[in-house]
């Protein structure tokens, strides 16, 4: 398997630590989205829509990282990220999809470079603007976790949701998010962080970030 990837991608991010997770090998294809690598013609060819992360598995090209999540959990069902019953699986995913799809659209690189190039909003407004969704949308996820509290996002093995909550987290400290408000999230993701799936994943130890 081969993973288009680019460090500081939160959505990249969930796909190295669902690959850690199952313990699987893959080769490293970084994509510098800050120096705007994934608009060259060669990469056009790769991925259709130019995006990272895209896991290329023998003839077949997957995008979007829960997309690529769940295709694994499919191919190479041990370890789970998905609980067993219905109802649990249904709660695993939806908290995913609480950051995958109400906060992280908000505030990627290509929203912000929008805000910032064509609507003219200055620095300021832009860590305004990430901030509130950040810490309005993990305020979402608290509440869910607070109904039902576990070590991880469910239960005491960490899964699918973990592997979306942790990068947010990544580019919540990267912002100076404020994060006192949320105390079971911060709780599950220090339990995350013990872990070498999320430790060893991390940005910072990704091969273009040391490059």
């Amino acid at each position: 398997m081969e993973l288009f990837n680019y460090f500081r991608s939160s959505a990249s991010y969930r796909v190295r630590i669902g690959l850690a997770l199952k313990g699987l090998d893959y080769l490293y294809r970084p994509v510098h989205l800050a120096k705007g690598e994934q608009l060259a013609e060669s990469y056009a060819g790769v991925s259709a829509t130019r995006l990272v992360p895209l896991l290329r598995a023998g003839e077949h090209s997957i995008h979007q990282s829960l997309a690529i999540l769940e295709y694994l959990e499919e191919a190479c069902p041990e370890p789970p990220l998905l609980p067993v019953d219905l109802a649990e699986r249904a709660r695993v995913r939806a908290l995913a999809l609480d950051i995958a799809c109400e906060i992280h659209p908000l505030n990627n690189l290509r929203v912000l470079g929008y805000l910032k190039n064509q609507l003219g909003a200055d620095d300021d407004t832009l860590d305004r603007w990430y901030r509130h969704w950040v810490e309005t949308g993990l305020a979402a996820v608290e509440r869910q976790l607070v109904l039902q509290p576990g070590r991880f996002c469910h239960g005491d093995t960490p899964g699918l949701a973990d592997c979306v909550l942790v990068p947010q987290i990544f580019n919540a400290h990267r912002f100076k998010c404020r994060l006192d408000h949320v105390p079971q999230v911060m709780r599950v993701y220090e339990a995350c962080m013990a872990l070498p799936a999320f430790e060893d994943t991390k940005p910072e130890k990704c091969p273009d970030a040391q490059a």
